[in-house]
């Protein structure tokens, strides 16, 4: 009996919803981080530039005056309006000097003809850890004449306030792109992803609570995509549990109606066995023809009887584990087979017959009779398929294992036959038939710790091959 759980969705805070939300914006931040660096950067390196040239401009204006028109309180203008404490042009054959007074002792140097990727970061982000007003000397090649430099003595300070300010802006958009984006990438996986799987999990949470209410489950839709799959494949998966359940159900009122009728048909079937002995003991021939076969049909409707019962109350078989002969047990199946077979035969010597190949000194430790029915299943099997004789052998040797196999030749498995060939009252290949046999046989041989497994079917018959466990 399956015993359904209710289950409820999480509250959104725990949600999938709420997680994906949040590492989107943790990524696009992640993402701004890692373009910021650069940013600063280039930002502090154009800033540079820019001092640079109006630093070029300021010394070109002192170059074109008159030297009469010279003085403090023009240098000091210009100087202010580059910012700068001193500024030099250098070339090869002159050097040019614009400064007020001596500047302040140079604590940074500066060269943008050696710049580099991953060093102008670094210089960046030391720029902007440096506290107080420290003096950086600049030097900077010309855009119209590279053997031209402009030297410039400033107040770093200036810089890292731009700086700073640069960095807070870069910070206030990333969060504005990363709310956006975030906002955008959340309502399209909402759209797509999470809604859907919402509903397969309402559908889920539903179907566990009744899963035998063919109205509840999870719905297809028309999606290609993978929760489309998803979708198809989970509505087949909850068919076929259906069916599995029905089948139980079914499976479980069989089981309760055989215990229930099992003392009263085998009573039935002691009193026509007591009958049968009867009429056995008449001086008749033709009454003993009859009551031979009789006795034997019989027997098999009480044997198939408790195989039915047992299997319903999933018993085990219990083992009894002996040391014997291999040959010998196969040679008392093939006798009995042989009796069995004889009323069915019309021609005499044409019966179906079992060929004992294994040899006389194969020793198997286990439930002898257990084993026997085993072997007995498979050729009773192998005869009313319409097989007329089965080899039993031994086949090539694996380790510490056994291999016997079973060849008939008869006309094969049928292909619905081989996929549910070990499954109860679905793997008979007659009509009638209960399809135990064969799932009897395969579980005394995995109690036995080996296995019972179809070798190859075709037209010139079918192998089986069981592995036994060697004996010491």
């Amino acid at each position: 009996m399956i015993r359904s759980r209710k289950f409820s969705l999480p509250p959104f805070a725990r949600s999938l919803s709420a997680r994906l939300l949040v590492l989107t914006i943790v990524f696009v931040m992640l993402a701004e981080v890692l373009i910021y660096a650069p940013s600063v950067s280039n930002f502090r390196i154009n800033w540079l530039k820019d001092q640079a040239e109006s630093a070029h401009i300021a010394v070109l204006a002192l170059e074109a005056a008159p030297a009469e028109l010279i003085s403090e309180d023009l240098k000091a203008q210009l100087l202010s309006r580059a910012g700068a404490y001193a500024v030099a042009l250098i070339r090869a054959d002159r050097r040019l000097l614009l400064y007020t007074g001596p500047p302040p002792p140079v604590d940074v140097t500066v060269n943008l003809a050696d710049g580099s990727l991953f060093g102008d970061i670094g210089d960046a982000f030391a720029t902007m850890s440096r506290t107080g007003d420290p003096t950086l000397r600049l030097i900077s090649p010309t855009e119209q004449d590279p053997d031209l430099e402009v030297e410039v003595v400033l107040n770093e300070a200036h810089l890292r306030t731009e700086m700073m300010l640069y960095s807070r802006n870069i910070l206030l958009l990333s969060v504005v792109i990363s709310l956006i984006t975030g906002l955008l990438l959340y309502l399209s996986l909402q759209w797509l992803m999470v809604r859907p799987m919402r509903r397969i999990t309402e559908d889920i949470t539903r179907f566990s609570q009744d899963p035998k209410d063919s109205s509840i489950g999870v719905n297809v839709t028309r999606r290609t995509d993978e929760i489309g799959v998803a979708q198809t494949v989970l509505a087949e998966m909850q068919k076929d549990l259906r069916g599995a359940l029905r089948q139980q159900e079914h499976l479980a009122a069989l089981g309760s109606a055989v215990s229930k009728i099992n003392h009263d048909l085998r009573g039935i079937l002691s009193t026509a066995v007591l009958l049968s002995d009867r009429l056995s003991g008449v001086d008749n021939p033709e009454v003993k023809r009859v009551a031979s076969p009789l006795i034997q049909a019989i027997d098999r409707a009480i044997n198939l009887c408790t195989r039915t019962l047992n299997y319903a109350r999933d018993e085990g078989p219990e083992l009894t584990r002996t040391r014997f002969r291999l040959h010998e047990l196969i040679g008392e199946v093939a006798s009995d087979l042989a009796v069995l077979a004889e009323n069915e035969r019309t021609d005499p010597g044409s019966g179906p017959q079992v060929i004992n190949e294994v040899p006389a000194d194969t020793i198997v430790e286990a439930d002898r009779d257990q084993i026997y029915r085993v072997f007995s299943n498979l050729g009773r099997n192998a005869f009313e398929a319409g097989a007329r004789r089965v080899t039993i052998s031994i086949g090539r040797p694996d380790g510490a294992e056994l291999i016997v196999e079973t060849a008939d030749n008869g006309p094969g498995l049928a292909h619905a036959a081989r996929d549910s060939l070990f499954k109860p009252f679905k793997g008979s290949a007659r009509q009638g038939g209960t399809g135990l046999g064969l799932v009897i046989a395969r579980d005394v041989m995995q109690a036995h710790g080996g296995d019972l497994e179809l070798a190859a079917s075709g037209d010139d018959g079918t192998v089986f091959r069981l592995t036994f466990r060697a004996a010491d």
